[in-house]
C-alpha cells in the first residue's frame, strides 16, 4: 500500500508540474500578444504612440486615448491607468491632454489622470503605484457629499529626467523642474525647482544642487563609478556572472 501511495504521489506531482509549465507558457503568450505597440495597437487608438513604445499586458483603465500622445521608447508597466477627460467619449478639442516625452517609464499599477493638461518630460522614470492627477475633489459646500461636488482641475507639468519614487502622489497644479527626485511616498504640490530632491507629505525640498557648492546638504554616499566608454552590454553581463560565481560556490 505505501508503494502505491508513493506512486500516486509522484504522478500527482508530475501532473502539477506539467500543468504549471503549461499555465506559464500561456501567460507568457498572453503577455506578448496583449502588449500594445505602434504596430499592434489593439483596440486603443492613441493620438500618437512612438516607435519602440510598449504598454505591458494587462493594461489598466485607458480612455480618451485620442488625446493621449506617447513618445518614442516609453515603457508602460502592467495595469497602468492612462485617462484623458473626466469620462470616456468626450470631445476634448484638438490639442492633446496627456503627453509623455521620449523614454518615459511608468511602473506597474501607476495612474495618470489628465482631466486637464498633464505633461511628463522625456526620460522621466516612475516607480510602481505612482499617482499623477490634474484633478482634486472640492469640499466647499459642507452640506453636500464631497464626491458629488464639482472637482477642481489644474495642469500638471513634470520636467525631463525626473525620478519619481514608488507610491508618490503628484497633485493638481504641481510643476516639477528638470532632474527632480521625488522620494517614495511623497505628496507633491506647487513648484519644485530643477535639480531638487523632495520628500514627505506634503513634500518639501530636502536637498538641492548649487553650481558652486554642489549638492547641499552634501551627499552621504560616494558617486558611482561610471561605466568606461566602449563597454558592451554583453561584457557587463559576463562580469556580473563572474561576480556571482564565488557566491554560488560558497
Amino acid at each position: 500500500m505505501p508503494k502505491n501511495r508513493n506512486t500516486f504521489s509522484s504522478l500527482a506531482r508530475l501532473r502539477r508540474g506539467v500543468a504549471s509549465r503549461a499555465v506559464h507558457r500561456v501567460w507568457a503568450w498572453a503577455q506578448e500578444t496583449g502588449a500594445v505597440t505602434a504596430q499592434h495597437p489593439g483596440r486603443l487608438r492613441f493620438g500618437r504612440i512612438g516607435a519602440g513604445t510598449r504598454l505591458a499586458f494587462p493594461q489598466g483603465t485607458v480612455f480618451g486615448e485620442s488625446w493621449i500622445e506617447l513618445g518614442d521608447h516609453c515603457i508602460i508597466g502592467e495595469r497602468v491607468t492612462l485617462t484623458a477627460g473626466l469620462m470616456p467619449d468626450l470631445d476634448l478639442g484638438s490639442a492633446p491632454i496627456l503627453t509623455l516625452g521620449d523614454g518615459v517609464v511608468l511602473g506597474r499599477g501607476s495612474h495618470v489622470i489628465a482631466d486637464t493638461t498633464v505633461s511628463i518630460g522625456s526620460d522621466t522614470y516612475c516607480g510602481p503605484y505612482v499617482y499623477i492627477t490634474s484633478t482634486n475633489h472640492s469640499y466647499d459646500d459642507p452640506h453636500e457629499p464631497v464626491g458629488r461636488q464639482w472637482p477642481r482641475m489644474e495642469p500638471v507639468s513634470i520636467g525631463p529626467g525626473c525620478w519619481i519614487g514608488t507610491g508618490a502622489v503628484i497633485l493638481p497644479g504641481a510643476s516639477l523642474g528638470r532632474n527632480v527626485v521625488v522620494a517614495a511616498g511623497a505628496v507633491v504640490r506647487g513648484e519644485v525647482p530643477d535639480h531638487a530632491v523632495v520628500a514627505g507629505a506634503p513634500a518639501r525640498v530636502v536637498r538641492s544642487w548649487d553650481p558652486e557648492q554642489g549638492w547641499q546638504p552634501p551627499l552621504r554616499t560616494p558617486a558611482p563609478v561610471p561605466i568606461p566608454d566602449g563597454v558592451t552590454p554583453e561584457q557587463l553581463q559576463a562580469v556580473a556572472l563572474l561576480l556571482e560565481e564565488p557566491a554560488a560556490e560558497a
